[in-house]
């Protein structure tokens, strides 16, 4: 079977679907959509980071600086589906930026939007 760059397999959506029974189970308080939004935000500011020190988890240190990984603290994202509580990792000398929430940004701003617009494709 092939599949597209950015598509997900019919199989992982039904898998993932087989226990949801409800609209509340998919987009509920502890829905689907939710506990999703976290593990791809999460991933996502991970390789921020791994871009932003230019190692990933484990490796040998490369950049000059030797700036490493130190940690992640966490955060509550404000969203239209509730409360989002997400760690973002930190670097130690902290100097990195996360670009896709920025620091002390609790509103993912344009996100809301962008779930609905999935919804209507």
């Amino acid at each position: 079977m092939t599949t597209k760059k950015h598509e997900v397999p019919e199989e992982l959506l039904a898998k993932l679907l087989a226990d949801y029974k409800k609209p509340e189970d998919l987009i509920g308080e502890n829905g689907l959509l939710k506990q999703l939004t976290k593990l791809l935000v999460e991933k996502a500011l991970d390789a921020e980071l791994t871009e932003h020190l230019g190692h990933d988890r484990h490796e040998p240190v490369v950049n000059t600086g030797g700036n490493t990984r130190n940690g992640k603290s966490r955060k509550t994202l404000k969203c239209e589906f509730g409360e989002l509580p997400i760690e973002v990792p930190r670097d130690r000398k902290g100097t990195f930026e996360p670009q896709l929430i920025p620091k002390h940004q609790t509103r993912w701003a344009g996100f809301d939007d962008k779930i609905i617009s999935l919804y209507a494709r």
